[in-house]
């Protein structure tokens, strides 16, 4: 029996022993395999870690830029403008609603005064404000009032779009008027007029394209009007990267010259000046067309061995004449200089003549341009400007570098006909003049350079409406919370319990109260909460 039982307990412990050595190597085989598993799953994270580098590294640089307008994607932008035309004004606007819609805002725009009939120029930029997601309203519609009643904020372009303001919103123009912001361009007397502008003190900003434009309407209104400016903003304006495209393409350019030139019947050797702005007074064409006709007699009294000159008069209206372009017509007939001087109906693209003529002359009579956007347009083309020393011109050109300025009025008929005469019989400080305007362009005048400023002023006031906003709200937070205060005070008069639920009913109410006021002011909830926290 006792062998027995030892065999049986050496069995035994064998088996034990197995069973150890199996459950050991069972264990050694998960390590290993855990193991390679582990080495298998680093090298692969590392290797994938190093293609993440490698493709990020590669990819970063080419990432675009940021928007700078890209705050204010998905808001409501409207935009005012007084008339659809081809003037600068309206066409400005037209470029920044293209600006916002670039960067993800949802813009609408109002036409204020429209033509009675059909107009072919409204209906073109419309639909081009339509193929590009712009939604057009009816100015006197009882949508225009709800979309103004929602917008984050409302761009009235012009002194003139402020008649809008009470002929369409009415009882409603307090409520607006916090979020908006008036552009303005007019640099003419008799638009400080308080059926434009009594409104401006009370609007949350004005954005003018200029430092000499901005210090006369702020000394205007406060000597004429007895009004004080709102917060001021000066914009210089740039030229859209379309143009630029064009203005640096020289293969277009020389297309271009060569075609408007033969349908102008100008020679590729002869210096063409041009004036490009809408036929009228204070643009000035006829004393620049005094001034050209003074400078073909300079050169024959004085022999100059120059190529012929010619003059283009870019702006006119075909269809309507108006007493002032007739007048123009005639001057040139009787001066017999007709074989000279060109007309061309006024366009949307300017930037073909700019490629086909060598020097830009800025006539603006008065106080000048606002800012005079042609004139960065033209050194684009490396072309030197002869402007007025007056308005925004003496902050684009740089005298006697990027062109040549001479007085406004009469008085400056003499010395722009020598300025003509300047850069037509010397080619060398004609074409510097030309590339130092364009590198000041580079410099200064692009579209980037125009959204970052612009984007500056829209963030500044959005910021300035919310803070208004939580003014507001916590002024009525203070009434209510007096009100609980009152309430709490006769809590032994009517019960401690009733007092305590009322009082709750009292907070949930005001809660409730600023969350409907905040959505009803076009404020998202997200602010609702921040503001109330």
């Amino acid at each position: 029996m006792a062998k027995q039982s030892s065999s049986s307990y050496s069995f035994s412990s064998i088996l034990h022993k197995r069973w150890l050595l199996r459950l050991f190597i069972f264990l050694s085989l998960i390590a290993a395999f855990a193991f390679i598993i582990r080495a298998a799953f680093d090298s692969s994270t590392q290797c994938s870690q190093l293609q993440l580098d490698q493709r990020f590294h590669s990819v970063a640089p080419l990432a675009p830029a940021l928007n700078p307008l890209s705050f204010i994607k998905s808001k409501l932008v409207l935009l005012v403008s007084h008339e659809l035309s081809l003037s600068g004004g309206p066409l400005l606007l037209m470029e920044l609603a293209f600006l916002l819609r670039g960067a993800g805002a949802e813009v609408c725009w109002i036409t204020n005064q429209k033509p009675a009939g059909a107009d072919q120029v409204t209906y073109a930029l419309e639909n081009k404000m339509l193929d590009r997601g712009v939604q057009v309203v009816s100015a006197k519609s009882q949508e225009a009032v709800k979309v103004a009643l929602k917008a984050d904020m409302v761009v009235l372009n012009t002194a003139v779009a402020g008649k809008w303001l009470d002929a369409v919103l009415k009882e409603n123009v307090p409520r607006v008027l916090p979020k908006v912001l008036w552009w303005i361009h007019e640099m003419r007397g008799h638009y400080f007029s308080m059926d434009y502008v009594k409104h401006l003190p009370s609007v949350a900003g004005a954005m003018i394209d200029s430092h000499v434009t901005a210090e006369y309407w702020k000394n205007r209104t406060q000597e004429r009007l007895r009004i004080k400016m709102p917060k001021t903003y000066v914009v210089h304006l740039g030229n859209s990267n379309e143009l630029m495209e064009v203005a640096e393409d020289r293969v277009a350019k020389r297309i271009l010259r060569e075609h408007v030139r033969e349908a102008l019947g100008v020679r590729n050797e002869d210096i063409l000046f041009a004036h490009i702005n809408s036929v009228s007074r204070g643009k000035g064409q006829d004393l620049f067309l005094r001034a050209f006709d003074e400078s073909l007699r300079l050169i024959q009294e004085q022999k100059l061995q120059v190529p012929s000159i010619h003059a283009v008069i870019v702006g006119s209206d075909m269809t309507v004449q108006t007493k002032f372009e007739t007048e123009l017509r005639n001057f040139v007939l009787s001066k017999k200089i007709q074989h000279r001087v060109h007309f061309v109906n006024k366009t949307l693209t300017v930037a073909p003549y700019l490629a086909a003529v060598d020097v830009l002359v800025q006539n603006s009579q008065g106080r000048g341009e606002c800012f005079g956007r042609i004139s960065i347009e033209a050194m684009a083309f490396q072309l030197p400007v002869l402007g007025t020393a007056a308005g925004g011109t003496t902050e684009i050109v740089v005298n006697g570098s990027t062109g040549l300025l001479h007085p406004a009025g009469k008085e400056g008929v003499t010395p722009l006909a020598k300025n003509i005469v300047k850069l037509a019989t010397h080619v060398e400080r004609r074409l510097t003049m030309g590339k130092k305007g364009y590198e000041r362009v580079k410099e200064m005048f692009l579209e980037r350079h125009m959204s970052h400023r612009i984007a500056a002023v829209l963030k500044e006031q959005s910021m300035g409406y919310v803070v208004l906003l939580s003014r507001v709200i916590r002024s009525a937070s203070g009434f209510l919370s007096t009100k609980v205060t009152v309430w709490r005070s006769i809590r032994g008069a009517i019960g401690s319990r009733l007092i305590a639920l009322a009082s709750d009913w009292v907070e949930e109410i005001k809660l409730f109260t600023f969350h409907v006021w905040l959505i009803g002011l076009g404020v998202t909830s997200q602010l609702t909460v921040l503001v109330l926290q």
